[in-house]
């Protein structure tokens, strides 16, 4: 066999163990929260109206059956917001299937009160958009396997910002290759996602969301996390301090046609 054979042979070789590699590597998902605030009462029916019977369906029929969920923060809290939670499989994504949602026919009938709304009856007083990827170690979005009834579920959204870009790299760090998730999962935390924010209003900070059958759940969970051994030792490693400078804590829960 000539020197320029081989060299093909095992260029193929290689090649077609590259491919068989990146086939088996995870895939790693981007989201989306898409956050609606709100004032009145007339805004949170008419965005209720329009997520359950226009924007959800419309989402259903352009991903063939895509995951999405819908959360509202709890009663007590005086300042409303709906949250709005979709995946992608690559950034390019979301903007092709918010344009095919947009010429989507039944969507337009469907969401004329809100699509079609006068400047003085605005269905939300803003909107923020938050776009964010994956961790590694929790690539993909997870459905809560809990029992209690979707009203009464407590959902957790929490954001930890840094004070600056390197020590939110070292936060990552600290739920990958640290073990943070994985510690989560073992204690049964039912999170949906863990995710580093590419874009919003709060960075440089990651995000994630974890799902309780209710409050009193919730605080155990927590209880039972801050007392772990492995979490002790982990929140106390040196190459782990200071690396979250503010915590936002957000109670929700998720909307009957939610499916998260």
């Amino acid at each position: 066999m000539n020197s320029k054979l081989i060299k093909s042979v095992v260029f193929v070789v290689l090649l077609c163990i590259a491919s068989m590699a990146k086939a088996t590597r995870p895939l790693q998902h981007y989201y989306q929260l898409k956050i609606y605030h709100l004032k009145t009462k007339a805004q949170e029916d008419r965005l209720e109206k329009y997520l359950k019977e226009a924007y959800v369906p419309a989402w259903k029929r352009v991903t063939s059956g895509g995951l999405i969920g819908v959360f509202k923060t709890l009663d007590a809290d005086t300042d409303k917001r709906v949250y709005v939670f979709t995946i992608y499989s690559k950034l390019q994504v979301i903007e092709k299937i918010e344009a095919d949602i947009s010429i989507d026919q039944q969507y337009l009938d469907a969401g004329k009160g809100y699509l079609d709304a006068a400047y003085n009856e605005q269905p939300y007083t803003r909107v923020e958009t938050i776009v964010l990827k994956a961790f590694p170690k929790w690539p993909v979005s997870t459905v809560p396997q809990l029992t209690a009834n979707k009203a009464d579920r407590i959902y957790e959204l929490r954001s930890y910002e840094s004070p600056t870009e390197k020590l939110n790299i070292n936060k990552v760090k600290m739920f990958n290759e640290g073990g943070e998730t994985v510690l989560f999962n073992r204690l049964n935390f039912n999170a949906v996602f863990y995710a580093e924010v590419l874009a919003g209003s709060h960075m440089p900070n990651l995000m994630y969301m974890t799902t309780f059958n209710s409050k009193e759940d919730r605080d155990k969970h927590w209880d039972t996390f801050s007392n772990d051994p492995e979490w002790k030792t982990l929140v106390a490693k040196p190459e782990y301090q200071h690396n979250v400078s503010k915590a936002d804590i957000i109670f929700l829960h998720p909307a009957d046609y939610s499916d998260f």
